[in-house]
């Protein structure tokens, strides 16, 4: 239940930073946080991560429904009593159902995150955006830690290593 308030927070949280800027900004306006560095930036994008696919929201609602379905199936059934892989998949739940919202009700996804990376201008992300990364980062930890404990399982085993 935890797992499911914490993609609550995240749904909660996207939502009223897109609100907060919809209202707020005019599209394209730009406020300076740390010069060089962030900068809160009103932007829309009617397509996924770098802008594509633009204007393919059927494809979007079809992909992101079954995304959605998938990872409850995974918190119901594989990841109970994993708290590192069930807050990942929290994460991923919250960040896609946050971008879901704003493609069903709006046609389009608020972005407004907008940073430079060693001068580099990184696409223009939301809080959904950086749930969804967090959620991918910590699942690739997850599988990383358990491919070397089966492997070292696999090692205790061959060497004839007795746990009693």
């Amino acid at each position: 239940m935890i797992y499911y308030l914490i993609a609550l927070f995240i749904i909660a949280l996207d939502q009223l930073t897109k609100w907060l800027i919809v209202k707020n900004m005019e599209e394209g306006e730009s406020i300076t946080v740390i010069e060089n560095l962030f900068y809160i930036t009103s932007h829309r994008n009617q397509g996924a991560a770098w802008g594509i696919l633009q204007g393919k929201m059927w494809f979007f609602y079809i992909i992101t429904i079954i995304v959605i379905i998938g990872i409850v199936y995974y918190l119901q059934k594989h990841a109970k009593g994993i708290p590192l892989f069930s807050v990942s998949l929290a994460f991923m739940l919250g960040g896609a159902i946050g971008n879901f919202i704003d493609r069903l009700f709006r046609k389009e996804v608020v972005d407004f995150l907008n940073t430079y990376i060693f001068s580099y201008d990184f696409p223009i992300f939301n809080i959904a955006d950086a749930a969804l990364s967090i959620g991918v980062v910590l699942l690739i930890i997850y599988m990383i830690q358990e491919e070397r404990k089966e492997k070292k399982e696999k090692l205790d085993g061959s060497n004839g290593a007795h746990h009693s």
